[in-house]
């Protein structure tokens, strides 16, 4: 019998992004072990919309609050360890560590191995705006893993925020908005920034590697690759 870690999600930022970490995921695990194997996962899936009510207030602790409840259910339902599955969310990921025994595995840290197994030092970032301009994701790239992170200009910020929020977590994908995401990763790349993180989970629904010659790392595919390894070893 195969000896495999049961993942704990905690999803709902927004369900089509969970959607996604939940078919990886297994999809991942069945091509480790072939046959009929799927992944062992205990999930919680909040409602978004009290997630992000608490976001645009600036409530992250009240946010965190809420999650830890979440992150304690996904614990008790005999989880090994904890995916966030969402960038943005990680803000509190020191709070949820606070509240439940398993580790969590972080998104930035993943991502950070990733980008250093490929020999990048230098990046552009794109997310939410709680993603990019605070130092929660970026300064923890630069200070625990030593890369360096472009964002893009504050207008640029707006859009990008804009279009994660009334656009991709409702599911709807704009041939616009994939336009200027693409002239954003253009000009981040045309400052120096050797690829471009995707860091929000539904941005990959909107722009992939194949549309672009400039290095895409998406994090939910990077993140629920971590999970599958962390699971089976």
């Amino acid at each position: 019998m195969t000896k495999m870690r049961t993942i704990g999600l905690l999803g709902g930022m927004s369900w089509e992004s969970t959607a996604t970490y939940y078919r990886a995921i297994n999809k991942g695990v069945k091509e480790k072990l072939g046959g009929l194997h799927s992944a062992k996962i205990c999930m919680i899936s909040v409602d978004f919309d009290e997630i992000e009510k608490l976001q645009h207030a600036d409530d992250w602790d009240g946010a965190g609050d809420m999650l830890s409840r979440s992150a304690q259910a996904v614990e008790a339902g005999g989880a090994d360890f904890l995916v966030i599955c969402t960038n943005t969310m990680h803000k509190v990921a020191a709070q949820l560590a606070q509240r439940i025994q398993i580790p969590i595995l972080h998104i930035a840290d993943a991502t950070a191995e990733h980008l250093k197994a490929k020999g990048l030092e230098r990046v552009g970032l794109l997310g939410t705006k709680f993603t990019m301009e605070q130092e929660f994701y970026a300064g923890r790239l630069r200070d625990q893993h030593g890369i360096q992170v472009l964002l893009p200009e504050s207008e640029e910020r707006s859009i990008i925020h804009g279009v994660i929020y009334e656009e991709l977590c409702l599911g709807n994908i704009l041939d616009s908005s994939k336009r200027a995401f693409l002239d954003i990763i253009r000009k981040l790349h045309h400052r120096g920034a050797h690829g471009v993180i995707l860091g929000c989970t539904e941005i990959a629904m909107l722009v992939q590697a194949s549309d672009t010659e400039i290095p895409l790392f998406a994090t939910t595919a990077i993140h629920t690759q971590a999970a599958v390894e962390r699971a089976l070893s």
